[in-house]
């Protein structure tokens, strides 16, 4: 599985921002996908995740504010950022997993600021 990951940039605080991964998969339903950050100096650690039946799951300094969505039919996996804050920035990566394999996308940057 390959993953493109894209729509980061500079937004100002109370921005939003709506970030997308493209995946090379043949079964790409049955996958579950997830967005990832890491910020400078920081671990990397979940944001958002969706299982392939569609429950989703939310770090609790986004809940309210990120959403996570897949398209089945179009391979890919969104992340709508609203209400960005600067501690928002940091890189923000795809994942991918089924069963104990993981896939990665390459990370796209996030910055937040005024």
């Amino acid at each position: 599985v390959q993953l493109q990951a894209s729509g980061g940039g500079l937004v100002r605080p109370g921005g939003s921002l709506r970030l997308s991964c493209a995946a090379s998969a043949s079964r790409f339903s049955v996958l579950a996908l997830a967005w990832y950050r890491q910020a400078p100096g920081r671990e990397r650690e979940s944001v958002a995740t969706i299982s392939a039946g569609g429950r989703t799951n939310y770090a609790g300094s986004v809940k309210e504010r990120f959403a996570i969505s897949r398209d089945n039919a179009k391979n890919t996996v969104h992340l709508q950022m609203n209400d960005l804050k600067p501690e928002d920035t940091a890189v923000y990566y795809c994942n991918a997993r089924w069963g104990s394999a993981a896939w990665w996308g390459q990370g796209t940057l996030v910055t937040v600021s005024s």
